[in-house]
């Protein structure tokens, strides 16, 4: 093959093509040739990465005593099948017997060579003289606790001014006290064993308030410090504390009357349209933070995180808002 000129270039002739490479810059030389192979292993690494999580996802409960709080709700079904599914000997929590026998028998179709029959604990926040006994029945099952599913909330809303003392203790209970107490009965096993995982699945108003929900989100905030100190009082004893803030679970988009009836801009960070997420995606999320252990993780897109930003470095732009949603909303209802 003939080069018919000096400036003449035929990628088909690889010595040229070298040739002029040596001829660049040696920075840009290097920039060319890195680009590509670096954008080659990290799209590999992520592959990898899924991979290996989603093999973890089966095996990392087999065995596992698995104790789920609220298994009658979506999510705790949902959570109830996966680790069903992956071999976990199951403890399931709820108010009402007959549903969670309902739940059992579901699962029940499962191959019993690979999978254990449910165990059924009734319990209810809102009652908390009987948690000493539910403590004790659910140590009872196995003998000890593994993962800790602490799924269970109550939510209301309302001014207020309007919530009597009695509505705010009941929403401490199940949302606080509850959960609190019941971290606590298990902890002396995970720790004897010095092993476990705690996971609170939690709101996002732990983090971030809206108006019109002061109690639910005054028990959303102190959970969420509770398990922050106690994450670090049992990292020595090789014990993991997890949260998970989401926004809101809702097995189909039309559930959300919000959506329709609400026009405030604060409203959008919390209609479930187009903002929650259905409950075997939570599920997943659950299994993924017990695998990679991950401390805390908020499932919302962009635009509740960015307001968890502005909350944290532009409080008064934060506060403005909210107050402005406010008075939208108020307006709206009087038209």
């Amino acid at each position: 093959m003939v080069v018919q000129g000096e400036n003449d270039f035929n990628l088909t002739e690889p010595a040229r093509f070298w040739e002029i490479i040596q001829e660049m810059d040696p920075t840009w030389t290097t920039t060319v040739l890195l680009v590509p192979c670096v954008a080659v292993l990290t799209a590999g690494f992520f592959y990898l990465y899924g991979v290996i999580i989603s093999l973890l996802s089966k095996t990392s409960v087999r065995n596992k005593v698995v104790v789920v709080t609220d298994a009658l709700s979506g999510l705790g079904k949902e959570c109830a099948g996966a680790f069903h599914k992956g071999g976990a000997r199951l403890i399931l929590c709820g108010k009402n017997w007959e549903k969670l026998e309902e739940l059992a028998d579901d699962l029940a179709n499962a191959d019993p060579t690979v999978t254990f029959p449910p165990k059924l604990v009734l319990l209810d926040f809102g009652d908390m003289d009987s948690m000493p006994e539910v403590i004790a029945e659910i140590l009872d099952c196995y003998g000890c606790v593994d993962i800790l599913i602490l799924n269970s909330s109550m939510k209301v809303k309302a001014p207020a001014q309007s919530l009597s003392l009695e509505m705010d203790k009941l929403l401490m209970d199940n949302n606080y006290f509850g959960p609190a107490t019941l971290a606590k009965g298990v902890l002396p096993s995970m720790i004897s064993r010095r092993s476990g995982h705690l996971l609170l699945v939690n709101s996002i108003q732990g983090k971030l308030t809206v108006p019109f929900r002061t109690t639910y989100a005054a028990s959303k905030h102190a959970v969420q410090a509770f398990f922050d100190c106690l994450r670090a009082e049992v990292e020595e004893y090789g014990i993991s504390v997890s949260t998970i803030n989401h926004t809101f679970i809702s097995c189909s988009a039309h559930e959300n009357p919000e959506a329709t009836s609400s026009k405030s801009m604060w409203s959008l960070l919390y209609t479930k349209r187009p903002l929650g997420i259905c409950p075997d995606e939570a599920a997943a999320e659950i299994i993924k933070t017990l695998n990679n252990k991950r401390k805390e993780v908020v499932i919302a897109p962009s635009l509740p995180k960015v307001a968890l930003y502005t909350r944290c470095f532009f409080p008064n732009v934060f506060f403005a808002v909210v107050a402005a949603g406010v008075k939208n909303t108020d307006t709206s209802e009087k038209m």
